[in-house]
This record gives structure tokens, sequence and C-alpha cells, in this order.
């Protein structure tokens, strides 16, 4: 097995297991830094379209919307300047709620998502569509593209970014956001429970900064900014300390106040080790 960014054969097995399933290997190249799965076999034709990443049983869309409230407030919030009057695509929409909300300043809005249970439930609210065949070569253009918490389920991610490009406005914008390989309660506490939580059969990559710039790079696009975003705050990471499992933030949010939300962030994210990484990019060579 070679490395997928670098090509180098050179791994060592991180610490941890993947949760639902016992035959992965959590692989990190000694040469780049990617971590990935030991194998992608478990992804059959069809998984993602059936619902196979929500579990033998997927919570109703109801439910996932109320989840992702939160979410997709916070990313309308981060990117509401770059919105107005721009043509807007989001791949991997989800249940669509990013879109909803940038609807109300964008142009139009687009939708890429393979699962078939949303486009059915989304059908004449938003336009959203199974995949991105459906738009290249025919002349669309986009202002702005966003895929969160996409790219590290993709076996080909660089391939994906390519499409990006070739669906890209001369001055738009690519928005990615991804979980990071080198989140504090893996690479900095080593909390054990956590690295045999966190790690998903789902999740095929683990990026830090340095290769998701490699990754940027080899896809020919420009790098605007690579940010360092904590999403967790510090009273979760103190309930996986002591308790060795998730909810912390809820449970223990007394703890938490805005000033020390932004001041816990900061730190981490100067020794970069915040649990998320979001990166801008453009249009390059």
């Amino acid at each position: 097995m070679r490395c997928y960014l670098c090509e180098s054969n050179d791994f060592s097995i991180r610490k941890g297991s993947v949760r639902d399933n016992d035959y992965l290997k959590i692989l990190e190249c000694q040469s780049c830094g990617l971590v990935q799965l030991s194998s992608q076999d478990h992804l059959q034709q069809g998984h993602y379209e059936n619902s196979g990443m929500h579990g033998a049983d997927p919570e109703p869309l109801e439910v996932w919307e109320r989840n992702t409230a939160e979410n997709d407030e916070r990313r309308f919030e981060m990117l509401k300047t770059l919105l107005p009057n721009q043509r807007v695509l989001d791949f991997g929409c989800g249940n669509g709620g990013f879109l909803k909300k940038a609807q109300e300043l964008a142009s139009g809005v687009t939708g890429i998502e393979p699962e078939l249970r949303v486009r059915e439930h989304l059908r004449g609210k938003l336009q959203i569509l199974p995949g991105l065949s459906d738009l290249l070569g025919g002349g669309e253009e986009y202002d702005l593209i966003t895929a969160f918490h996409v790219v590290e389920h993709l076996p080909d991610p660089l391939s994906t970014l390519r499409d990006f490009k070739n669906l890209l406005s001369p001055n738009g914008r690519i928005v990615l956001e991804v979980p990071s390989s080198s989140d504090a309660l893996l690479a900095l506490y080593e909390c054990e429970e956590f690295q045999n939580f966190t790690y998903w059969s789902q999740h095929l990559y683990l990026f830090n900064a340095t290769t998701l710039e490699i990754l940027a790079k080899q896809s020919k696009l420009k790098i605007f900014s690579i940010q360092q975003f904590q999403r967790y705050p510090l009273s979760n990471h103190l309930y996986w300390l002591r308790h060795g499992k998730p909810g912390g933030h809820r449970l223990w949010g007394f703890l938490d106040s805005p000033n020390l939300q932004v001041a816990y962030a900061n730190a981490l994210a100067s020794i970069g080790q915040c649990d998320t990484l979001i990166a801008h990019l453009e249009m390059g060579e």
C-alpha cells in the first residue's frame, strides 16, 4: 500500500482503533504525515446513495436537521460576505441546511448529494443533483464551492478538487472544512478513549495543515488560507480526559464562557492542534 499523496510506502500504525470496523488499521505516512485507512474495500458501490454513512438505522431527516442547525448557522455566518449575488455549489450538502440559508443572499444555489432519501426530501425545495458529472462539461460556473466534512470521505479527493476547479469562476472561492488529524485529544493529550472513538470507517483520510496544503497544490489550486478552527470547547476535552466519553460540552457547559472558548481555541491554534481545518482555495495554475 502507498500513501495517497506522496506514494511513500513507509507507514506507522497510529494508536487507536476504527470504532465500527476492527479489520481496518489507521496508517500515518512517515514521509508527508497523511493519515489514511489501510483499505477502502468496505465501501461498496451504492454505499452513500443508500444512506450507508448513517448505519443500519438512519436517523429521521427532521432529527438530522436539528442536529446540524448550529453548524449550518456557523457556516452561513462565516461565509456571509462571500454569498451576495453569487452562484453557490455545496458538494455533499447533506440535508441542505446550509443551502437553505445561503439562498437568502445568493443568486442561485445547487447541492450535490448522492443520498437518495435526501434528494427525495428536498425535491422542489432546492436543486439537488446526485453527482458532479451532471454539471461538468455543461459550461456551468460557480462563484463559491463548499464542501463541509466531505473530502475525508472521498476515495479520490484529488479528482474531485480538480473537478471543482473546472466549475469555479475565475474569481471564485472553494471552501473546505475537514476534521484534523492533529486534534489535541489525539496528538497532544493522547486520550486513549478518544483514539478508540473518533476514527471511523467512513473517514478514509485525515489531513493536517501540511497534508491539506499538499492536496491543494497537487490539485493546482492556489491557497488563500488554511485556518485552524476549534469546534469543541474546553469542557468537552476535560470530560473526555476525566470520563473517556463525549458530550462534556453539554454536561459541563457551565465551565465555558465566550472569553474562555476564544482563549482555548487560540491556544490550540497557536500549536496547530485544533479539531478542524478550514481551507480557502482559489483558481491557481
